[in-house]
């Protein structure tokens, strides 16, 4: 029996050939990149590269797919792994615990890649995949912030010039400019970010050049990452 069967009822065979035989890369395995590489997985993607220097931690479980009891402390590209070959052990999976940046951008060929997909919230490593994928000619969407919102209808997909209201957004419309990168898919949200409650303490900690914590929900990231895996079916399956 076919477990794509459904799928397939409504991207044809040939959609189907095209997913199977694609690779895609997945940078950042939070609360959005989890639900990509999810929906990605569900589909028949051919293979993962999955990308991320982080553990699940006990904060993690409010809103990641990949953030169990049983998973606190292990690496989330091992978890993420371990969670796609549950779904479909023939799916080629290479996960690499790092962060990506000037130290590790020579670890990878993004000529090889059918898609790339930036989960990662940190501007400087955003630019820096973005201009790697794109140098490449490989097809990139990248997620803006999904800190701080409670209304998963007023996430949009649009190039990142014609985006509006998301801090996020806002700067690496900016930095784009200034390096010439003149298109680039994104997800953005047009709700005015929720100011955090004052009166509430996190237990983590908080990371390098990060001055606050951005709160989340369990139906705002996720929402996120099926949306934008979506966008990455559609294109791999176009006029298949």
């Amino acid at each position: 029996m076919n477990p794509y069967a459904r799928t397939e009822l409504l991207l044809g065979a040939d959609g189907m050939a095209r997913l199977h035989s694609s690779k895609v890369a997945v940078f950042g395995l939070g609360g959005v990149g989890g639900y990509v590489v999810e929906a990605l997985a569900r589909c028949g993607i051919g293979a993962l590269d999955l990308i991320d220097h982080d553990t699940v931690s006990l904060t993690n479980l409010n809103r990641q797919l990949l953030a169990t009891r049983q998973s606190i402390g292990q690496d989330k590209v091992e978890a993420a792994a371990a969670r796609v070959h549950s779904i479909d052990p023939d799916i080629q999976v290479r996960p690499l615990k790092l962060f990506y940046g000037p130290d590790t951008a020579h670890l990878f060929d993004f000529t090889q890649y059918n898609y790339v997909v930036d989960a990662i919230d940190t501007v400087t490593a955003k630019l820096a995949l973005v201009t790697a994928a794109q140098a490449a000619g490989t097809p990139i969407i990248s997620s803006m912030g999904t800190g701080n919102k409670l209304d998963p209808t007023k996430f949009q997909i649009a190039d990142i010039s014609k985006t509006s209201v998301c801090p996020l957004a806002r700067i690496m419309r900016k930095e784009c400019a200034k390096r010439g990168i003149r298109r680039l898919k994104v997800l953005f949200s047009t709700e005015d970010p929720v100011i955090p409650c004052p009166d509430t303490a996190s237990c983590e900690e908080l990371p390098e050049g990060r001055r606050a914590l951005p709160g989340s929900v369990s139906f705002v990231p996720s929402v996120a990452g099926l949306i934008i895996a979506g966008e990455v079916i559609r294109d791999l399956t176009a006029n298949a």
